[in-house]
């Protein structure tokens, strides 16, 4: 009991971790703006990029990498540790070895559900790029550092960000596939993807029509830039 009880407010935890809008909070902090009401009006490091400068993009692209990566950890770690701690029938490594990955699968849904819903924004937010690479690290460095990489070479011959975050998205699918891991962590990546690619739909349709904007390209529309 103690173990689900610690599973359940990790699952919390990830969702509120998730939910900071740290693009909102850059413009507020640094700029005394509301970032949703400047640029492409999203609160992701693009438009931070545009409106604050190349550093507080940094900043916030760190920082929402850091909320998947800190999501796993208090999952992989914390909710085995809490009932191991204070439960007189703790649960056995058998079934920890069966159940903690279950656990890690749901925080990272929950992460990059509450970066892409935040109730501090009423329920909008980012893509949830930046979040599922630090969900990545975090659960298989491999798979991630595949994904960065991917991510990387695109932009760096296309200046495309949504081009580049949908190509890791998939490079991550095809990469947990094919490596050894438990099937929660196959099926959170598999999900994960589909939802960050389903997340660009837009910017699909714009890639296709060959209007999608390039990295500190302005857009005459407005809503056109990427948030990660």
């Amino acid at each position: 009991m103690t173990f689900w009880t610690a599973s359940a407010f990790g699952l919390v935890i990830a969702y509120l971790l998730g939910s900071t809008p740290t693009g909102y909070l850059a413009g507020k902090l640094l700029g005394g703006i509301d970032i949703r009401e400047h640029g492409s009006r999203s609160t992701g490091a693009t438009n931070v990029l545009r409106t604050l400068g190349k550093w507080p993009a940094l900043a916030v692209l760190i920082t929402d990498v850091l909320k998947g990566v800190a999501a796993i950890v208090v999952a992989r770690w914390f909710c085995p540790w809490l009932p191991l701690a204070l439960s007189s029938t703790p649960p056995t490594a058998l079934e920890l070895q069966v159940w903690v990955p279950w656990t890690v699968c749901l925080a990272g849904v929950a992460v990059l559900f509450g970066h892409g819903r935040s109730i501090w924004l009423n329920f909008t937010g980012g893509k949830s790029a930046a979040t599922g690479l630090g969900v990545l690290l975090a659960m298989s460095w491999p798979v991630g550092l595949g994904a960065a990489a991917v991510f990387g070479v695109v932009l760096a011959m296309t200046r495309i960000v949504s081009l580049g975050s949908i190509l890791a998205a998939l490079t991550a699918i095809v990469l947990v596939c094919g490596f050894e891991h438990p099937m929660p962590y196959r099926l959170l990546v598999i999900a994960g993807g589909i939802y960050v690619i389903v997340r660009h739909r837009a910017n699909i349709e714009r890639l296709l029509a060959r209007t999608e904007p390039r990295l500190g390209q302005h857009s005459p529309d407005a809503k056109a830039e990427v948030q990660v």
